[in-house]
């Protein structure tokens, strides 16, 4: 199983900003609890001077992000505010079929509404519900 885990990096930042990050540690850590042999996918660690690239090379890395996520078996969106990244990589994985579990306090946006399999509010909520549920049973097409 493959997880991408997706989120707000510069948000609403004018410049070269990037907002904390640590809700991904907070994630992988939760989800490794009852999945160690899951693969976690996250565009920070692999891109985490991003907002230094030029204008091509940003180009090219928000696209590949997006393919990245799309074939991923499950997408977890971190949205404390509205990302424009985050919503290329939930639409590219939204529209392959792919599980979308969305932790926003934008519950009640159209968008959110519409591409996620399941939405949490906080990431203390999804953080307890992830640590006692079988993903694999959220993949669609999963016969477990």
């Amino acid at each position: 199983m493959k997880i991408f885990i997706s989120g707000v990096m510069q948000g609403s930042i004018k410049g070269k900003g990037i907002q904390d990050q640590g809700y991904r540690q907070m994630i992988r850590d939760a989800i490794k609890i009852l999945h160690p042999q899951v693969v976690i996918y996250d565009p920070f660690s692999v891109f985490p001077d991003s907002v230094e690239f030029d204008n091509q090379r940003a180009k090219q890395t928000l696209f590949s992000l997006a393919e990245e996520a799309a074939s991923a078996d499950i997408l977890i969106a971190y949205l404390p505010e509205a990302s424009m990244g985050t919503a290329l990589e939930m639409m590219r994985s939204y529209d392959q079929g792919k599980t979308i579990i969305s932790i926003t306090p934008l519950e009640k946006n159209w968008f959110i509404l519409a591409v996620s399999s399941k939405i949490f509010t906080s990431l203390d909520e999804f953080c307890a519900w992830v640590q006692q549920t079988n993903l694999s049973k959220l993949i669609a097409g999963s016969s477990e």
